[in-house]
């Protein structure tokens, strides 16, 4: 079901706009915005990164090892599920994993910038991308799984975007949620991506459920490499260096290879059940009940 974002009322039709307060989504830079006066500025995260971003995705092992177990996760805990709404999609990368993965499902894209949703058309040619705001989505028990990576710690009312990816979802859907962890890891890299704040489980866990959600699995991933992860934070906090886009992603391939491999072991023992309390990020699934 689609909802207004200004009033609330549902049954919007997405061509003539609502029927109650006249609200009728833009079309901003070729795609349909729900919240166009975000479209090309807002203080979440910094809109000049997607285009490092878009160049380093491919080549950097991290972004490669979320997409994995993401898709593990997906193939483990939905394996069902027909359709999928990312929130935050930037510019397509782990959206474009899934896809490939999981070709009959409906996908979809939300991203606050524009910006990201035009490298995101790229990847994703058949996929519905819309620009959105997380605080004000417009929809109701409409996808099977809703899936937000590192996303919400961009945003002040984080529990407010939970409750929105709650009421997105079709009852007895679930939710992938991964965010980066720990605010003893807190440097100037997180500054720099306009983080608001890293989670504890305990912090995460108590929100989603105050949401409604029920956690299903829940676990710390990047967790063998957390000391050289320490190291390279306590650096960063001496030396304050900021980090820009996607450019402190890129390392020699024999270095970026091998820290692959690392991560596949540590993957390797999150499928086996083993739940980690601490690492570099968080991922969590969660369930919303019948």
């Amino acid at each position: 079901m689609i909802l207004c974002p200004s009033c609330g009322f549902n049954n919007v039709n997405t061509e003539s706009g609502c029927s109650c307060c006249g609200f009728l989504p833009e079309i901003v830079d070729g795609f349909r915005a729900w919240a166009p006066e975000l479209a090309r500025y807002n203080d979440g995260f910094p809109e000049d990164s997607f285009e490092g971003l878009a160049r380093a995705e491919a080549c950097s092992f991290w972004f490669r090892a979320r997409n994995a177990i993401v898709i593990w996760a997906l193939r483990k805990y939905f394996s069902a599920f027909q359709s999928l709404f990312e929130v935050g999609c930037g510019t397509g990368f782990v959206l474009s994993g899934i896809a490939e993965a999981f070709p009959d499902v409906r996908t979809v894209g939300s991203e606050i910038y524009t910006t990201g949703l035009k490298f995101a058309a790229k990847r994703l040619p058949s996929t519905e991308l819309s620009q959105m705001d997380a605080r004000k989505l417009p929809f109701e028990n409409e996808f099977d799984v809703l899936a937000a990576f590192d996303v919400i710690e961009h945003i002040r009312e984080d529990e407010l975007v939970l409750q929105n990816f709650y009421r997105a979802i079709k009852p007895g859907g679930g939710c992938l949620i991964t965010v980066p962890q720990h605010m003893w890891l807190w440097s100037p890299v997180d500054e720099a991506a306009c983080h608001q704040r890293r989670y504890s489980a305990k912090e995460l866990h108590s929100k989603m459920e105050a949401a409604g959600f029920r956690i299903v699995r829940s676990t710390s991933f990047v967790v063998l490499l957390l000391p050289l992860m320490v190291v390279s934070r306590l650096a960063a906090r001496r030396s304050g260096r900021m980090g820009e886009g996607g450019g402190g992603l890129a390392l020699n391939p024999v270095l970026d290879r091998t820290l692959e491999v690392i991560m596949r072991i540590e993957q390797q023992l999150i499928k086996w059940g083993i739940d980690f309390p601490i690492g570099g990020s968080r991922l969590v699934v969660a369930q919303k009940d019948l």
